[in-house]
């Protein structure tokens, strides 16, 4: 008999006992700015200060997967306590690195100190994932507003 250990890749609990995707561990992320004190891992890890942009212009956040992946359950937090802004984000994936597929459009107002917090889960069916991206319009009105994202997690 032939026989060999694989390895899987890591995942952790969800919040509804789901696992998540370790996203850190299977894909490569691609941005279009980063603050340095808000660093990418904090928000596809679960941590408590989540990622911000360098600048306040639009910005894109790809995932590129080493392997195509299957999703079932996205999850997106955004949390804005300082300044009211109309926030429009999009997120999109493809199978293929040349046609991207919209999965949802969608715009929230952020008006501190009552509305801070947006958090958006959606269930999927997508088979082959191979690119994931969100882009994120901080405000659809322009100013200085910078991207941020509070938590971003797959199934």
């Amino acid at each position: 008999m032939r026989k060999r250990i694989i390895t899987s890749p890591a995942q952790s609990i969800g919040s509804r006992g789901e696992d998540w995707l370790d996203v850190e561990g299977a894909a490569s992320v691609e941005m279009t700015s980063e603050d340095t004190h808000f660093p990418i891992e904090s928000a596809l890890s679960g941590g408590t200060r989540g990622w911000r942009a360098a600048e306040p212009s639009i910005q894109t956040i790809r995932l590129v997967f080493d392997q195509p992946q299957q999703l079932k359950r996205i999850r997106v937090v955004f949390e804005e306590k300082e300044c009211s802004r109309t926030q429009e984000f999009v997120l999109r994936w493809c199978s293929n690195t040349k046609s991207f597929r919209e999965i949802v459009r969608q715009q929230w107002n952020f008006s501190p100190p009552e509305s801070t917090r947006e958090v958006e889960e959606y269930q999927v069916d997508m088979k082959d994932l191979t690119v994931f991206e969100l882009i994120i319009l901080p405000n659809i009105s322009g100013g200085t507003a910078r991207a941020s994202l509070m938590s971003l997690r797959l199934s």
